[in-house]
């Protein structure tokens, strides 16, 4: 205690340990501390620089379809280990691991909902399991969903976050690419929409094939497309990538998605292509609103817990 006037006043510190964890996030787009419910509040958007924090499967069903309106399919389907893989660690340790954290049963959640007056087939990606990467039930579960698409004549929706195929099925990961494309061709033939959402990151296989075979290819602000990496492309290459490489307004700009949207706009946004490729009336959609790009030195999306 320290004695001011007669009156005594407490000199205790509060130190960074006292503080509550985990109520507070630096945005990696403008390095400023900001509250997370503020985040979470605007599903996963820094309400000071609209930066595009990445997020989980559920927050991303909750800010698209109508509530109450998702049914899970395939939720059983779980990984074998084909090649009995061994390192560090085993895979089965670390499918183990993933689910324990994520509660997922792998990669992807798929489902039929409602967005607005619109039954739709929806599968979301999540890149906190495994990085999102595609084994052989990411493959199978997506294939699913897209044929019960064609079956059902439902508009299919995929939410995509990769990195690729899952390193540890080795070939069969890589078959999925064919597999899921060939589903797709087919829900084409049928005449039937399908979109795709590449958000922070989509990469290497799953680019290679159905993230790239929408119909209308939409990307968040700031998200990293392509098929390998600047890192991995610049040691093969041996030169400098340019300014703001792979980022959603550099594939923009270069032809390799149709449009850039906001995370709070997708809903409309995906509404209002619906009711074009499906033929609602035009009451059913909400009228058009103003999108403006990122610019090309956007720092790239960190991460939310949802």
């Amino acid at each position: 205690m320290r004695l001011f006037g007669g009156k005594k006043y407490s000199t205790i510190k509060v130190r960074k340990k006292d503080l509550p964890a985990g109520l507070w996030v630096k945005c990696p787009g403008c390095a400023e501390i900001v509250y997370k419910h503020e985040i979470e509040s605007g599903v996963g958007v820094c309400p000071k620089c609209r930066h595009h924090f990445q997020i989980g499967w559920q927050a991303r069903l909750a800010s698209l379809v109508e509530q109450g309106t998702f049914e899970e399919i395939d939720a059983d389907l779980v990984s074998a280990d084909p090649l009995d893989f061994k390192g560090q660690s085993t895979y089965v340790s670390k499918m183990q691991d993933a689910r324990r954290k994520t509660g997922m049963r792998d990669a992807v959640v798929c489902g039929l909902a409602a967005i607005g007056p619109v039954r739709v087939a929806i599968g979301v990606m999540d890149f906190a399991f495994m990085g999102g990467s595609m084994g052989s039930v990411v493959g199978e579960k997506v294939t699913r969903l897209v044929e019960r698409g064609t079956r059902d004549r439902l508009p299919v929706i995929v939410i995509c976050s990769s990195g690729g195929a899952r390193m540890y099925e080795g070939m069969l990961s890589l078959m999925q690419m064919a597999k899921t494309s060939a589903a797709v061709a087919r829900h084409s033939r049928a005449g039937l929409p399908f979109i795709t959402v590449l958000t922070h990151p989509t990469t290497a296989g799953v680019m290679a094939s159905y993230a790239s075979l929408g119909d209308v290819i939409i990307a968040e602000p700031g998200a990293l497309i392509g098929f390998a990496g600047p890192r991995v492309i610049r040691e093969t290459t041996r030169e400098e990538v340019p300014p703001g490489f792979q980022r959603s307004d550099f594939v923009l700009k270069h032809g390799l998605v149709d449009m850039i949207v906001p995370r709070p706009e997708l809903k409309p946004t995906l509404l209002r292509l619906l009711g074009y490729m499906c033929n609602l009336p035009a009451g059913q959609t909400p009228a058009p609103a103003p999108v403006e790009a990122q610019p090309d030195s956007y720092a790239g999306p960190g991460h939310v817990s949802s």
